[in-house]
């Protein structure tokens, strides 16, 4: 019996497996205020000079007019770009994203999506990321850069000439940005579905354990 006291008080005494360290949690969080501030402003700035044929509401736009829009938009571009570039460099410094995004394979990626569609995908080491999850989180770190290069081309189409060449022209660089939009949008709508479905990986967001 007293072995058993014993092992159950190890038990308790061990300390929770670390899912998500600090410096990920804090840039997590910072990186979604902003990206909401960003598309929120953005769609304002959008309504102004609207590239199809709507608007997006009133009610989700932020900064009231296109002047309003702007100054939100750059406010929130400064911190997404110092937030997301210090996430970038220490995603690689640490190799957290060598060992948590590859390898990513056609085959696992299918292999799970089949696994999702039929409700077979397991999450019980949230320390591992599925073949789903590596191609996601690779893709949007992507899309971020290209949303980030197309809109330095909108804000300084003259100084920095070179991006707006690099996506070819103006109106180009403009569509670009609307769909990396669009990709950062669908991303977030599955990433709260996903969190919603696991909690468990909401609260090592939250709490790291």
């Amino acid at each position: 019996m007293a072995s058993l006291t014993v092992t159950d008080e190890q038990i308790r005494a061990t300390p929770a497996k670390v899912i998500q360290p600090a410096w990920v949690r804090v840039m997590h969080w910072i990186n979604a205020f902003a990206m909401i501030l960003m598309i929120l402003s953005g769609w304002q700035i959008y309504n102004a000079s609207p590239l199809f044929g709507f608007s997006f509401p009133r009610e989700y736009t932020l900064g009231g007019w296109l002047g309003g829009g702007l100054l939100w938009h750059f406010a929130a571009m400064w911190l997404l770009m110092i937030n997301g570039l210090a996430y970038l460099v220490t995603g690689f410094a640490t190799g957290r994203f060598a060992k948590k995004l590859l390898p990513i394979t056609a085959s696992g990626v299918l292999h799970d999506v089949r696994a999702a569609l039929t409700f077979k995908l397991g999450h019980d080491d949230l320390t591992v990321y599925n073949y789903v999850q590596r191609l996601l989180y690779a893709g949007i770190i992507v899309v971020g850069v290209l949303i980030v290069l197309s809109g330095l081309a909108m804000w300084k189409p003259v100084q920095l000439y070179y991006l707006v060449m690099l996506f070819g022209d103006y109106p180009t660089a403009r569509y670009v940005h609307f769909f990396c939009m669009a990709a950062i949008c669908a991303f977030l709508v599955i990433h709260v579905l996903l969190a919603l479905l696991v909690p468990k990986s909401l609260r090592a967001m939250i709490i790291g354990r």
